[in-house]
């Protein structure tokens, strides 16, 4: 099994709306995608955040993974995060 971590860290002016509007987002992408084996999301709860959002996603395999990333679904809400982010990590791993 494949583990795909992202962590976002927000532009200052990113509002409240644009948040719940990439949740929104992010929450359909196991109902359209059927290389999602899981998936959790959400903010950072501590107060000196590093970075403001998390993403964690599990796929079969790498090829599974791939297939996911290439997704047309996926493509457009990986535009969304990018436009409201100053910076993203992204980890692979296997586990």
């Amino acid at each position: 099994m494949i583990k795909h971590v992202v962590l976002a860290k927000f532009k200052p002016e990113v509002t409240a709306e644009e948040i719940t509007g990439l949740r929104k987002s992010l929450a359909a992408l196991p109902g359209m995608i059927p290389e999602i084996k899981g998936y959790d999301f959400g903010e950072d709860l501590r107060a000196e955040k590093s970075y403001d959002f998390a993403l964690v996603s599990m796929f079969e395999n790498t090829e599974a993974l791939r297939r996911y990333l290439m997704q047309p679904d996926h493509v457009i809400v990986g535009k969304l995060i990018r436009s409201l982010c100053t910076s993203l990590q992204i980890v692979d791993f296997e586990y």
